[in-house]
């Protein structure tokens, strides 16, 4: 997976996926971290919480039956490593924003924390020994 790539996708962010990256970074003042364009699994999706395993995608109003067939078997490829996956049409981001991030964050809310929220682990041979 390319960082280049990556970067690249990034700087053509569509105005509705731009639109919903500012609301998903106020989040981390919640314990929510999101990255946009992030490698994962081959893929580069929208938006992904890796503490909570969640991705998710703004698709274009002109979805073809290809790239409905891909994006499902893109789905599945994250569903099978442990990742839920949002998709919402560019016009609910634009028309309500608001229910967007509001389902966004109940599947946040829903979903377990991989790794604490706060703090790293301990080093080797520090912390509390439960052997």
């Amino acid at each position: 997976m390319s960082v280049e790539r990556a970067r690249a996708l990034r700087k053509v962010m569509s105005v509705k996926e731009v639109r919903l990256w500012v609301r998903l970074r106020s989040l981390r003042a919640d314990g929510f971290h999101f990255r946009r364009q992030a490698p994962l699994l081959g893929y580069y999706p929208d938006f992904i919480c890796l503490g909570r395993r969640l991705v998710v995608e703004v698709d274009g109003h002109h979805e073809e039956l290809e790239q409905a067939a891909h994006d499902a078997y893109r789905d599945q490829v994250f569903r099978r490593s442990g990742f839920q996956t949002l998709r919402f049409p560019t016009r609910a981001v634009h028309e309500d924003i608001d229910a967007v991030v509001g389902v966004i964050c109940q599947a946040l809310s829903a979903a377990s924390p991989t790794r604490p929220l706060r703090g790293h682990p301990p080093h080797k041979g520090e912390g509390r020994d439960l052997s």
